[in-house]
């Protein structure tokens, strides 16, 4: 976990883990460009929910002081419940994603397979979302200018009003932040002042 944790806040820190594990180079995409600078800058809370035919969508994201990540699924009831993944999971749901990209089994990299009926699996999906960015940008060099991970990435949301919500989202933190650092700098000369920390801002959906 240490491991990881490290490389993912020296990816944070090089600015280099959104850029490659959202293929940024590869599409050329000024939102999706604008979003994974908000996101290297802040952190991404996500909600993942599981479907009937037992693949994942994400189901929503937002802009956070910290990363988390939410899972939605129906209890033996059939009412849906949500909780939050932990660092061991989340992990776990890592490494084995790791081993299927240089098995060349996964989803994220190979069109032709998927779990499920067509969907993906929940370690898939977090690296599909905007979190996967952050804890997962130490996978990002597998994922860099593939063709079937740029295409499984936004087909990866319940729907495209979903996906756009928040590039939206992404894009007025980035420029949220521009105009917040460019104040701070003019106040105390060193990044954003004391603006930033502190608990979460996100909420449950």
């Amino acid at each position: 976990m240490k491991h990881i944790k490290k490389l993912k806040d020296i990816s944070i820190a090089s600015g280099v883990g959104a850029i490659i594990a959202f293929g940024l180079a590869g599409c050329g995409s000024s939102e999706d460009s604008s979003m994974a600078q908000a996101i290297q800058k802040q952190g991404a809370t996500v909600f993942i929910e599981k479907t009937s035919d037992g693949s994942y969508k994400i189901a929503d994201e937002f802009p956070s002081n910290e990363t988390r990540i939410f899972l939605r699924e129906k209890d033996a009831n059939g009412a849906m419940s949500e909780r939050l993944l932990s660092q061991a999971e989340i992990d776990k749901l890592l490494q084995e994603e790791n081993a299927k990209i240089d098995a060349g089994t996964s989803g994220l990299t190979n069109s032709n397979l998927s779990s499920g009926s067509g969907g993906l699996g929940l370690g898939e999906a977090i690296l599909a979302s905007a979190a996967g960015a952050i804890i997962g940008s130490w996978i990002g060099s597998k994922l860099f200018n593939n063709p079937a991970y740029q295409n499984t990435r936004q087909g990866a949301y319940n729907n495209p009003s979903t996906y756009n919500r928040s590039v939206n989202s992404f894009n007025k933190a980035a420029t949220s932040s521009t105009a917040s650092k460019a104040g701070s700098n003019a106040r105390s000369g060193f990044f954003g002042g004391g603006s930033g920390s502190g608990s979460s801002q996100a909420t449950g959906g």
